[in-house]
């Protein structure tokens, strides 16, 4: 059967073929007098193409296909790099002789970096990865000689992309062909790829490092082509490039935050800010402006790299060195007035070039072959474990534990308070008599103070950390808005309402941005140093004022994802030792107990403060948990009950001395009502686990009386505090609507009535009913409960059908069950 993901991988191929397609009719159509397609209409289409090749790879990426994910995020950027820079010729923002000097730069660091990933494809026998690869990367290298000369290469380079169209219409049809037959039909070389091959490559997001490596060598390409004199100067053509590098690390960023690799995120989140500045240093030259970089944040900046290189070397030292390169970058910005445009900076991008080249070999090789290339690691761990008191703590996914969100993503507090730093240092430059936009504060100050703060906002929403994601949010906001108005120069609300009446001290709002740089800084270096060190820890002080939820103190009851096999075995424990916990359904979230505890049932039923008309029920994990009592319940209500469950139904039965076999002792009073008690069994296999685990458990809703119902498991320790002892986790309800509840009281006079309508509409049930009914008026009953059932027994049922044939009391109420006679019920179908 065809592999789930192999459709986004057909539509990765097919996009490609469709691409070349494209550029290979131009190609072969063009003349050196008139292209055949506009430019404009040419980059449009490759725009279009390049997103469908970044969903494609993105897809591809968490489904841990990586070396297919690197080749289609590679050709996208490449792609969508090159559609703007046609568009901008188009629109007339460049002249067409301005086109070669555009598109040189970009076209040799995809030229390399796809010759990097097909020589990787093929060592690994990846043949149809590295035809498209290696013909690209000709294509890009002809293309480049194309437009140095003109005439030349151009049927190269169409020769080149017919071969890419050809393998990939093949090789993607071929995919389809096979999913849409379920892997009957399977065109030779298009086999799946199987489980044992996917487990071979690595699960560290490393073709997202590749991608962000390749955006390296474009920038490193697109800085140090001026210097090489292979183009004039850095222009506005070279605009597109860069800030494709940076959406792409941006990009790359929030797939290393899925990865649980923050060192990482941050890093990328850091260079995606250096390929904006460098955009928009390029972007000032088309209004003839020279733009001036001041010393204090590229100073700051070159700290914090250095700083993240030291602990990015518990990855590997190889990283950690890798890194260092980019601190000294930022020490060339600040040591020379004109920045991106004069030699030393520039010449650190041509080492960076280098050096990008060698690691993108290094990190795609390693990806994917079994011989792994030496890199360093474990060096920093053996240098840390030869200093007394330092441990490390280690880097797995629980590190980021409890996740309370809606998805799985790690801290982003460290890039969110660096974030803070750069752009508290930005706002202390002084403009003097400078034109505004040449000092260049905009980037720094939107980019890394407004974008990548609401970035790490958003991720701190989806682990469910609310605050940190409103502080973080109104960061970014306050950032950007100060960096686009360039007005609003206060940080603090005194500052700004001292500035308002003009009372402002002089300098004061700068000393007040200085400070709060510096806290940032030191929450910046707390996080980073504690995420990575189990001992010692750095302080960051008590909270002053504790609130009730999650995050209100340092002690939280244990938050578990209940996908874990070993979660739900926590819970079970902490049930087993007379705890109570909130735990998803498949309706809402419910608080429960082991029926077995009576001292947890008594405490579930005061913690809720129960009203009488608002019992708890009983819940089973299957209807063999009413094996020692069957004789004592009636067959036809068991046989309704098999028919039913699992469901997101509840029954009302009549009590009796059934219920003593549950260990229940004096808490049976809070089930139920005197007469009655309402069981189920719910069709969730986490709950179903559980009560396996445990036994029967009593079950009430996951709030207060009164309040709404708990549709995700943040919500459960914020209505109810630290009185429960354990929460598994399982993000939103999968729906809103609580069950149905079935009065099964009078069921042996052929009556069922309904005390409220829920997830499972009242026709459903009824079938359900009706069947059962038709099953036991021609004497087919349950095998299991024929020892039970007597000759007489089946002719009483048959007399209350005939008695109650001529009654309708179908009805509903709140309070008051609606009933339903067993003739009259039409069988109604869903």
């Amino acid at each position: 059967m065809a592999h789930p993901h192999s459709l986004h991988e057909s539509v990765g191929i097919l996009g490609i073929s469709g691409g070349s397609l494209l550029l290979l009719v131009n190609d072969y159509a063009s003349s050196p007098v008139k292209d055949f397609i506009p430019h404009t209409a040419l980059g449009i289409l490759l725009l279009i193409i390049a997103v469908l090749l970044a969903y494609a790879g993105i897809c591809r990426s968490l489904s841990h296909a990586q070396l297919f994910s690197s080749v289609c995020l590679t050709v996208s950027a490449l792609w969508c790099g090159s559609g703007l820079v046609h568009i901008l010729v188009g629109q007339g923002v460049l002249q067409p002789s301005e086109l070669r000097a555009s598109l040189v730069p970009g076209l040799a660091a995809f030229t390399l970096a796809l010759l990097v990933i097909g020589g990787v494809a093929i060592a690994v026998k990846k043949a149809v990865l590295f035809l498209i690869a290696f013909c690209i990367s000709l294509a890009c290298a002809h293309q480049i000689a194309g437009l140095s000369a003109v005439g030349f290469g151009q049927s190269a380079t169409a020769a080149n992309y017919l071969l890419v169209c050809l393998v990939g219409v093949y090789f993607g049809f071929g995919r389809l062909l096979s999913i849409i037959t379920h892997g009957k039909v399977e065109p030779p070389g298009t086999g799946l790829k199987k489980k044992s091959e996917l487990e071979t490559e690595q699960n560290q997001c490393s073709d997202a490092v590749s991608v962000c490596l390749v955006m390296h060598l474009l920038s490193a390409s697109v800085l140090a082509c001026p210097l090489l004199g292979v183009v004039p100067r850095l222009s506005v053509g070279h605009v597109p490039w860069l800030w494709t590098a940076g959406v792409f690390q941006l990009g790359m960023c929030v797939l290393f935050y899925r990865a649980m690799d923050t060192l990482a995120a941050t890093f990328y989140g850091f260079t995606a800010i250096l390929r904006f500045a460098e955009g928009y240093s390029a972007l000032l030259s088309f209004y003839s402006i020279q733009p001036f970089s001041p010393v204090p944040f590229p100073a700051v900046f070159s700290v914090l790299f250095s700083i993240l290189a030291v602990f990015s070397c518990q990855k590997s030292l190889v990283e950690g060195l890798y890194q260092l390169f980019f601190a000294a970058y930022c020490i060339a910005i600040a040591a020379q007035p004109q920045g991106f445009f004069q030699g030393g900076t520039q010449g650190v991008q041509g080492a960076i070039f280098v050096l990008s080249a060698s690691m993108l070999l290094i990190t795609t090789f390693n990806m994917v072959s079994t011989t792994m290339i030496p890199t360093g690691q474990g060096c920093f761990k053996a240098l840390v474990g030869r200093i007394q008191g330092l441990t490390l703590r280690a880097h797995d996914e629980e590190l980021h534990a409890p996740r309370l969100g809606y998805s799985k993503y790690a801290d982003a507090e460290v890039l969110g308070h660096a974030c803070s730093v750069l752009a508290a240092f930005a706002v202390t430059a002084t403009v003097g008599d400078r034109n505004p936009l040449s000092v260049l504060v905009l980037p720094w100050v939107v980019v890394a103070g407004g974008g990548l703060q609401l970035l790490c906002g958003s991720v701190a929403f989806a682990r469910g950390k609310t605050f940190e994601s409103t502080v973080f949010t109104l960061y970014g906001v306050m950032w950007a808005v100060w960096g686009l108005t360039r007005y609003w120069r206060p940080l603090i609300l005194i500052s700004f309402l001292l500035d308002a009446v003009g009372s402002l001290p002089y300098g004061y709002d700068i000393g007040v941005t200085i400070i709060f740089g510096l806290v940032s800084f030191y929450c910046f270096l707390a996080h980073i140093f504690n995420s990575s060190f189990q001992s010692p820890q750095m302080p960051l002080g008590k909270p002053l004022v504790k609130l009730s939820g999650v995050g209100g103190g340092a002690d939280v009851c244990p938050h578990v994802p209940a996908r874990k096999a070993s979660s739900v075995q926590q819970i079970a424990e902490i049930m087993k030792n007379g705890g109570i916990c909130g735990m998803p359904t498949d309706t809402v979230y419910v608080l429960v107990a082991a029926c077995n505890r009576p001292d947890a049932v008594i405490k579930a039923y005061k913690v809720k403060k129960q009203a009488e008309d608002r019992p708890m029920s009983l819940w089973i994990s299957s209807i063999k948990q009413l094996e020692p009592v069957r004789h004592l319940l009636s067959p036809l209500l068991l046989d309704f009950m098999e028919a039913a469950w699992p469901s997101s139904i509840s029954m009302v039965i009549l009590r009796g001395p059934w219920m003593d076999t549950f260990g229940l002792g004096d808490a049976a009073k809070h089930i139920g009502t005197p007469q009655s008690i309402a069981i189920r069994n719910p069709d969730c296999s986490v709950a179903t686990h559980l009560i396996n685990m445990v036994g029967p458990i009593a079950v009430t809703s996951a709030n207060p009386t009164g309040e709404a119902d708990t549709t995700h498991h943040n919500q459960v320790y914020a209505k109810l505090g630290k009185k429960v002892d354990g929460v598994l986790c399982d993000g939103p309800s999968p729906e809103n609507i609580a069950s149905t509840v079935v009065d099964c009281t009078k069921i042996e006079t052929g009556h069922i009535g309904f005390f409220r309508v829920g997830l499972i509409p009242k026709s459903k049930v009824l079938q359900i009913f009706e069947e059962v009914q038709m099953r036991h008026r021609h004497g087919q009953t349950n095998p299991a409960f024929e020892d039970d059932v007597h000759p007489s027994d089946i002719q009483r049922d048959k007399s209350f059908v005939m008695e109650d044939a001529a009654e309708s009391g179908r009805g509903s109420g709140n309070s008051t069950p609606s009933t339903v006679a067993l003739e009259q019920s039409p069988v109604l179908r869903n």
